[in-house]
């Protein structure tokens, strides 16, 4: 079944159909509660606002009309304000992507000092984007984690497709600027580019 069968059935009393939509979405949801929370060191608190998103989903469920969003998007909307809703309380100022998608792991047959190095460049680039402000942040993990297009992720952070294009273009920007001393390799600047284009 569709995600919009399911959400009919749903809303026509066939409540027990919701677990599959929780099945369809848990994984994802949970991955980006986790990378949102990790750098206020609060990621212990993933499951219990992953479960908090699909209570408020099912309390709001009524209310959804896919004309405005997909489901997925919306989903998305929720967990990310239940997060920022929580960060509000233990005042942090920052968001995490503390396992960046953006530099695969060496190879294994690499030297212990090509991987030290490597892992090196790794947090370098997991602080920068760290340091980016909450929405470019938001922006960058939906689009890097999720694969999400333009449009979704304008839905999720209420804005337009141009002002997300604009989020991503500086936030990429801002990270390779903060990453320049470490882009002499040109195998650095090949993984930046094809962050990039994406």
């Amino acid at each position: 079944m569709t995600d919009s069968q399911l959400i009919r059935e749903i809303k026509d009393g066939n409540v027990d159909l919701y677990s599959v939509l929780m099945e369809r979405y848990q994984k994802k949801i949970h991955s980006f509660i986790y990378q949102m929370l990790r750098s206020a060191r609060l990621e212990l608190l993933a499951e219990d606002l992953c479960s908090e998103t699909f209570y408020k989903a099912y309390r709001s469920l009524h209310s959804f009309r896919e004309v405005d969003a997909s489901f997925s998007t919306w989903l998305y909307t929720i967990a990310r304000n239940t997060v920022l809703s929580e960060l509000r309380k233990h005042k942090s100022p920052h968001m995490s992507l503390d396992d960046t998608a953006y530099i695969p792991a060496a190879p294994s047959e690499a030297a212990p000092e090509q991987t030290l190095l490597r892992n090196e460049k790794v947090t370098m680039v997991r602080e920068a984007i760290n340091n980016l402000p909450e929405k470019q942040r938001s922006a960058l993990i939906l689009r890097e984690y999720d694969g999400m297009d333009y449009q979704e992720i304008a839905s999720i952070l209420g804005q337009t497709v141009s002002a997300v294009k604009s989020l991503l273009f500086r936030a990429r920007a801002s990270v390779k600027t903060q990453m320049e001393p470490y882009f002499n390799e040109p195998a650095m600047l090949r993984e930046y580019e094809e962050m990039k284009v994406r």
